[in-house]
């Protein structure tokens, strides 16, 4: 199940917030020069792209290597590979559809 915050990034009026960052000229315009191909309309929307991109990707692996965390600690408490799979399935769907053997 996706978090709220995620769809709440959908959201084109969502508030936003001036920051000051400094960053190698060159970078700047290679931003600029690629942001048309690109179809932004400048670079500062192309800079949020990637900034969007990163977290997205970045959240996606803190995500996926918690629930390798999980798995790991369930094994090591001696649980077998189809009951992790189970627990694994049902705290990420929140759907019960399966019930673990006592």
């Amino acid at each position: 199940m996706k978090p709220a915050y995620i769809d709440a990034r959908k959201n084109p009026d969502r508030p936003m917030t001036t920051i000051s960052m400094r960053l190698p000229e060159d970078i700047i315009e290679e931003l600029k020069r690629i942001a048309p191909m690109l179809g932004m309309n400048g670079y500062q929307p192309l800079i949020r792209f990637y900034i969007g991109k990163g977290l997205r990707e970045s959240l996606a692996d803190l995500q996926g290597s918690q629930w390798e965390r999980l798995a790991d600690v369930l094994r090591n408490r001696g649980m077998s590979d189809d009951q992790v799979a189970d627990i694994i399935s049902e705290s990420r769907t929140g759907n019960p559809d399966h019930k673990l053997a006592a």
